[in-house]
C-alpha cells in the first residue's frame, strides 16, 4: 500500500542537521519499494521558508522523482467534509492536514505523521496512519 508522507516526517529526514535515523530508515525503505508520495501541498510546505537557494534546489531535486498525487475537486469536496466531521465532534484541524485526509481515503493511501492532530482525526474519519 502506498503511504502519503507527511511534511513533519519530511523534515525530520530532510530539512534538520540531525536527521532521526530510524525515520529516515523507514522513509528510505518506503522510496526503495515505490511507496512514497506525496501531493503539492506538501511539497510547497516543504520548500517554503528554505533561505539559501542552493539548499532550495537541493531539495526540489531529492522530492522530485517522488509520485505527486494529481488534486481534483473532489479531493477539496471530501477534505471539507472531513472537516465538517470533525468540528462536529469538537476536534480542529488545519485545511491541509484534512486535505491529506481526503487525498488519503480517496486513493486507499496510509499517512505517514508525527503530528498527534492525526491520531485525533483517525477515530472520527475512515483513515488508516502508516506505523
Amino acid at each position: 500500500m502506498k503511504v502519503l508522507i507527511d511534511t513533519c516526517v519530511w523534515s525530520r529526514v530532510l530539512r534538520r542537521r540531525d536527521p532521526d535515523p530510524a525515520m529516515t530508515a523507514r522513509v528510505a525503505d518506503l522510496i526503495s519499494d515505490g511507496r512514497a508520495v506525496l501531493i503539492g501541498p506538501i511539497l510547497q510546505e516543504l520548500l517554503s521558508g528554505v533561505r539559501e537557494g542552493k539548499q532550495f534546489a537541493s531539495l526540489k531535486k531529492h522530492l522530485a522523482p517522488f509520485e505527486d498525487v494529481p488534486l481534483q475537486r473532489t479531493h477539496f469536496e471530501k477534505a471539507a467534509e472531513f472537516c465538517n466531521m470533525c468540528r462536529a465532534q469538537g476536534v480542529q484541524g488545519s485545511t491541509i492536514d484534512f486535505l491529506i485526509c481526503a487525498v488519503a481515503h480517496i486513493e486507499g493511501f496510509l499517512i505517514m505523521t508525527t503530528d498527534g492532530d492525526f491520531g485525533r482525526f483517525a477515530r472520527h474519519l475512515p483513515i488508516s496512519l502508516h506505523e
